[in-house]
C-alpha cells in the first residue's frame, strides 16, 4: 500500500479528530447548529452514495449492469438492520455496550465505503479514479467533523481531554474498517461492484434511520444543511470525479 492510499484512508479519521478539537474552545452545540449539522451529514452521505458508489458499480459491473448493484444496495440495508435490530436488543441488557455498538454501526458503512473505493483504485479499475476517491474521502471528513464535535461536546464536564479522546477514538473504526476492506476486496476483485453497492446501501440506511431523523425540526434547518452538504458533495464528484 503506497502512501497515497494511506493518506486518503485517514482523511474521514482527521475530520472526525478535527471535530472532536472542538470540545477545547466551545462549550456546547445549540439545537440549531445541532440540525443544521446532522442535515449536512446526511446530504453528504446520499451524495456520495449515488456518484462515489453506485455509479461506478454500475459502470463496472457486467449485464445485466442493474443486477449486481440492486443486490448489493438492498444487502448493505439488510446488514444494517441486523445491525441495527441487535442495538436495540444491546439497549435494554447493557447500556454502555449498547453505546459503543452504536456509534460503530454509524461509522461502519463508511469506513467500508472508502475501503472498497480505494481496493479499486489499487486494481486499477477504470471505473474508480484518485479524484473521485479523494472527493469521496473529503467528503466523509466533512461530515465526520460535526460527528465528531456532537459527540465530544456533551462529554465536556467530564474533562476536555477525555472528551476529546472519546469524540476522536468513536472515528478509529473506520481506518480500521477501510483498511480490512481492502485487503478482503484485494481477494475478490471480482464482487467490487456489488462491494460498492452495499457499502452505498449501509450508507443509505444510517442517513434514513440515525440523521434525517436527528435533524428533524419545524423551521428546516435540517433541511438547509441536507440541502448543503448534498450539493457539496455532488461538486466535488463532479469537479474531481
Amino acid at each position: 500500500m503506497n502512501i497515497k492510499i494511506f493518506c486518503l484512508a485517514m482523511i474521514p479519521f482527521l475530520g472526525t479528530t478535527l471535530g472532536s478539537s472542538s470540545v477545547f474552545f466551545l462549550k456546547k452545540i445549540g439545537t440549531k447548529t445541532e440540525k443544521l449539522l446532522y442535515g449536512f451529514a446526511s446530504g453528504v452521505m446520499m451524495a456520495a452514495s449515488v456518484w462515489s458508489l453506485l455509479i461506478p458499480a454500475e459502470e463496472m459491473s457486467k449485464e445485466p449492469k442493474w443486477l449486481m448493484p440492486f443486490l448489493g444496495f438492498i444487502s448493505g440495508a439488510v446488514f444494517l438492520l441486523i445491525l441495527d435490530l441487535t442495538v436495540i436488543k444491546l439497549k435494554k441488557t447493557n447500556k454502555t455496550s449498547m453505546l459503543t455498538f452504536a456509534v460503530t454501526l454509524h461509522n461502519l458503512p463508511e469506513g467500508m465505503a472508502v475501503g472498497v473505493v480505494l481496493a479499486g483504485l489499487i486494481s486499477g479499475n477504470e471505473a474508480v479514479t484518485f479524484s473521485g476517491a479523494l472527493a469521496l474521502t473529503l467528503g466523509i471528513s466533512f461530515q465526520n467533523f460535526p460527528e465528531g464535535a456532537i459527540i465530544s461536546l456533551p462529554k465536556r464536564n467530564e474533562g476536555k481531554k477525555k472528551a476529546f479522546l472519546s469524540g476522536m477514538l468513536s472515528g478509529v473504526v473506520e481506518p480500521l474498517g477501510t483498511f480490512l476492506t481492502i485487503a478482503l476486496v484485494s481477494m475478490v476483485s471480482a464482487l467490487l461492484p456489488f462491494l460498492l453497492a452495499f457499502a452505498a446501501g449501509a450508507m443509505i440506511y444510517v442517513v434514513a434511520e440515525e440523521l434525517i431523523p436527528e435533524a428533524h425540526d419545524e423551521i428546516g434547518m435540517g433541511t438547509i444543511g441536507a440541502t448543503t452538504g448534498f450539493a457539496l458533495m455532488m461538486l466535488l464528484d463532479m469537479a474531481f470525479g
